[in-house]
C-alpha cells in the first residue's frame, strides 16, 4: 500500500511531500486490524503520537541487530515479517514502506492498493518499477482536488495476473 507520485517518488527527507487528508484516511481503514509491514526509517517517521500504528501489528523490518521497539515486533527480513503474520493467522498483510521494503515486497504481493497522485515531486524515496503487464487494474476511485487536497488522485487496486 503506497502513494507514488507520477514520478515514483514516495517521499523526501523520511517525510511525506504531500497532504492528502482523504488518503490518509483510506489507509488508516484499509490496514485496520491488519499486520503492516515497514522498514525502521519508515516506522520512525511516524509521528510518536502515531506510534506504534493504532489498532495494527505493526512488524519493523531492520538490520539493527538487538534493536528493540515498544509496540513492535522487530524483524530482520520480509521472509520473518510474512511468518509472523501467518502464524497469527493474518489474512491481508500490507506492507507499507520505504522504498526498499516496496521493492521486496513486489516479489510476493499478490494486490496492490496505490494511490496515485497525479503530480510529480521532488523526492528521495521511490516506488519501484514493476511490470504493469503482470498486473491487472481491478479497481480506480478518482479523487479530484479541493480546499484539503491540492493535488487530484486516484486510488487504485492492482491484482498479479
Amino acid at each position: 500500500m503506497a502513494a507514488v507520485a507520477e514520478n515514483n517518488v514516495i517521499g523526501k527527507d523520511n517525510d511525506l511531500v504531500w497532504n492528502l487528508p482523504d488518503d490518509m484516511k483510506f489507509f488508516m481503514t484499509k490496514t485496520s486490524g491488519h499486520h503492516v509491514v515497514m522498514g525502521r526509517k519508515n516506522y520512525e517517521s511516524i509521528p510518536h503520537k502515531f506510534r506504534p500504528l493504532p489498532n495494527r501489528t505493526n512488524i519493523v523490518m531492520t538490520r539493527q541487530k538487538g534493536l528493540e521497539i515498544e509496540g513492535a515486533h522487530v524483524v530482520h527480513n520480509l521472509e520473518e515479517a510474512l511468518e509472523l503474520a501467518e502464524a497469527n493467522r493474518e489474512e491481508e498483510v500490507f506492507i507499507i514502506g520505504g522504498g526498499e521494503i516496496y521493492k521486496l515486497g513486489l516479489d510476493v504481493a499478490d494486490i496492490m492498493y496505490l494511490t496515485e497522485i497525479k503530480a510529480s515531486f521532488e523526492g528521495d524515496a521511490f516506488f519501484p518499477e514493476f511490470d504493469h503487464s503482470a498486473w491487472e487494474e481491478t479497481e480506480r476511485i478518482p479523487h479530484g482536488t479541493d480546499d484539503k487536497h491540492a493535488y487530484a488522485f486516484d486510488f487504485v487496486t492492482y491484482k498479479r495476473k
